[in-house]
């Protein structure tokens, strides 16, 4: 067995992502073999090292697990609601390990939604530097022009700098509404509405159909399907991780 560091321990555990598992490190918060740990370069052996996190051991998954969900519109991409709203959580609970939501959706946005016990996978599909493709079927008021079309290609102009090129089709026009499908590469928040609302053609609604290589296919809203190995493979070699 070969000795890693803990932030990632931490993450490929499921516990959470790099980034936080770092400043649970500095806020002393984890041990080693009964020893607080602050040091950010400590390594060690999960599954021979005691590893703790606010005192509870840390015990390696026996594998990692992607399920896809249909997340229904009114629903949180949370575990856990203050506000006592539906969450995410409530569709997932049969399954014994604990799972965790990769990236969000909107509570009136719907559609495909990743979770997963794998924090280093959860990590990447994330992280803008591996630029993961994520497709939307967007409900716009009204029928933009060629030149908003041309701007949610090419990039639209928000608070926060030009957004990425994207990918866009026309699906379908009604009388005050149009569809689209709309493919970005980077992950801001609220970035579909954003750049709707930017070129004046507000969302009325918004579905994510796709991640990667994962579809929603013939799912419907609330349901939930555990991904096969070589679906798992496939995200995984995305993002540039081995496939087993």
């Amino acid at each position: 067995m070969q000795a890693e560091r803990l932030q990632k321990i931490l993450s490929k555990a499921g516990i959470t992502s790099r980034r936080k598992a770092e400043g649970l490190i500095l806020q002393g918060r984890v041990s080693v073999n009964g020893k607080i740990v602050r040091e950010l370069g400590t390594k060690a052996v999960l599954g021979r090292d005691e590893i703790r996190v606010d005192g509870k051991t840390i015990k390696p998954e026996a594998e990692g697990v992607v399920l896809v969900l249909f997340k229904p519109r009114r629903c949180v991409t949370t575990l856990h609601d203050p506000q006592g709203r539906r969450t995410v959580a409530d569709f997932v609970n049969k399954f014994p390990m604990r799972l965790y939501p990769v990236g969000r959706l909107d509570y009136d946005a719907e559609g495909l939604l990743l979770l997963t016990n794998d924090g280093e996978l959860a990590h990447r599909l994330q992280h803008p530097r591996y630029k993961v493709p994520k497709t939307y079927l967007v409900k716009v008021r009204g029928h933009p022009p060629a030149e908003a079309l041309a701007s949610l290609q090419q990039g639209v102009n928000l608070e926060d700098g030009i957004t990425a090129p994207a990918e866009l089709i026309v699906m379908e026009d009604d009388q005050k509404a149009t569809w689209l499908s709309l493919t970005l590469r980077e992950g801001r928040k609220h970035q579909v509405k954003r750049m709707c609302a930017a070129v004046g053609h507000p969302v009325l609604r918004l579905r994510r159909t796709k991640v990667g290589p994962i579809e929603l296919d013939d799912l419907r809203p609330g349901e939930i399907r555990r991904l096969k190995s070589r679906e798992v493979r496939s995200l995984r070699k995305n993002v540039g991780l081995k496939g087993d």
